[in-house]
């Protein structure tokens, strides 16, 4: 005789929630064989009951409360894809907790902000929170860290995690088109969340570097202490300047733990062209893992969609119905530390573009100004000598954050620079 059947109540019944129905309807035979026991499906919920969705809902009981569903006698798993850090979505899943259900969610939002509460609830009350489709779509980050690298001590965590962003940024210098106009090519072809700033703002990708960071170092998720810079600000000329000088910008995400600290930043910076970050085009996603023994580990794919997303959800969904139970962030809620919050100071190399007025002796003034902040210079080029200003591009030998922000106080106060000088981070890999 095999088990009974594993029972799903499904929150949400959107792009990801309609892709699981459909992949667990395809794949029955292949799931039982997997996991020795059926996977059903007893009930659903969303905000509307009678829009055509492309999958048949008959077959499954009704609930127009998020929270009803999540209470059901014929529920098992409650199953969150209705999106936000409070309101319904933690209501319901607390109640799911309570009610002595497990919970697969897809929300980064809830988990960034909620996380170590949800998860001390669920540990207590003995039942288990996955994530998988929360971070990086399709990509198996959370259980590569989790599992596969559950023996190694983990030094740095780095990706581009908002597929929306590397799509800009890509089209940008492939098309040669300046930021506004490929914003809104991705607006009009639905790439963008409803609130557009959680994209382009780097919110969205935040929140999952704010999970992955707890898992990788054993500490209470920080959401607050992520360092946001979003891609508004980057311009066709960075684009091509870096490119220029052998790099690619993208919103990279990085979190290390330092003597100081915890750093976790979300910010656009320069990564070596020839990278595997650097070769990375279009929509897709990339998260790097960097462990004591297993060295490097690149993970790329699909960083969202119906197919992708919806297959994370059902890893999770299967690896409950085999029985697999692990603490939410990787090590139980009460052993996670509240990390000491540090500003993004490791030393790094910089890339500098200044408009340098035509006067003699300004671009000594300008190297003078680097050198008394103890700032080396590796590489210097200079572009447009017609110019009533000279577009100047520096690389720095590594320097930390709080130096370079002196520089650029000194650079936009001198007065051989025309305006304020663009200064990101470049990230070595």
């Amino acid at each position: 005789m095999g088990q009974s059947p594993l029972r799903l109540g499904i929150a949400g019944l959107g792009t990801v929630g309609v892709g699981v129905i459909r992949m667990l309807r395809k794949n029955a035979q292949l799931i039982e064989a997997r996991t020795g026991r059926q996977v059903t499906i007893s009930a659903v919920s969303a905000r509307s009951k009678g829009k055509d969705r492309g999958v048949p809902l008959d077959s499954y009981a009704w609930e127009d409360d998020p929270v009803a569903l999540a209470t059901r006698d014929d529920v098992d798993v409650f199953v969150e894809l209705m999106g936000g850090s409070d309101g319904p979505a933690k209501a319901a899943t607390e109640a799911a907790i309570k009610a002595g259900k497990d919970v697969v969610t897809a929300n980064k939002a809830m988990l960034a902000v909620n996380g170590h509460a949800l998860a001390g609830l669920a540990e207590t009350a003995g039942q288990v929170i996955r994530y998988e489709a929360a971070v990086a779509g399709g990509i198996p980050v959370v259980k590569a860290l989790t599992e596969g690298l559950a023996g190694n001590e983990i030094t740095r965590v780095l990706g581009v995690m908002n597929g929306t962003c590397n799509y800009i940024l890509t089209r940008m210098e492939t098309a040669g088109l300046p930021y506004d106009t490929v914003f809104k090519e991705a607006d009009d072809l639905g790439y963008l969340e409803a609130d557009p700033n959680l994209d382009v703002g780097g919110i969205d990708a935040g929140h999952k570097l704010a999970i992955l960071a707890s898992v990788a170092f054993g500490t209470q998720v920080d959401f607050d202490s992520v360092t946001l810079e979003g891609i508004g600000s980057v311009t066709i000329d960075d684009i091509t300047a870096a490119k220029d000088m052998g790099y690619r910008i993208k919103l990279l995400g990085v979190a290390q733990m330092t003597g100081r600290g915890l750093e976790q930043r979300m910010t656009p910076c320069l990564v070596p062209y020839n990278s595997p970050l650097g070769q990375l085009e279009g929509g897709t996603n990339m998260v790097i893992l960097e462990g004591e023994h297993s060295g490097q580990i690149v993970l790329r794919g699909a960083g969202a969609g119906e197919g992708p997303t919806a297959s994370a959800v059902l890893s999770d969904i299967l690896d409950l119905a085999r029985g697999l139970r692990l603490a939410t962030f990787g090590q139980p809620a009460n052993t996670l530390v509240a990390a000491k919050s540090a500003a993004s100071d490791t030393p790094a190399p910089h890339y500098i573009r200044i408009h340098l007025q035509d006067k003699p002796g300004a671009l000594a003034k300008t190297a003078a100004i680097l050198g008394e902040a103890g700032v080396s210079i590796n590489r210097m080029r200079q572009y447009g000598h017609d110019e009533p200003t000279a577009q100047v591009l520096i690389v720095t030998h590594k320097t930390s954050g709080s130096t370079i922000e002196s520089v650029r106080e000194q650079l936009s106060k001198s007065s051989v620079t025309d305006g304020t000088p663009v200064i990101l981070r470049i990230e070595e890999i």
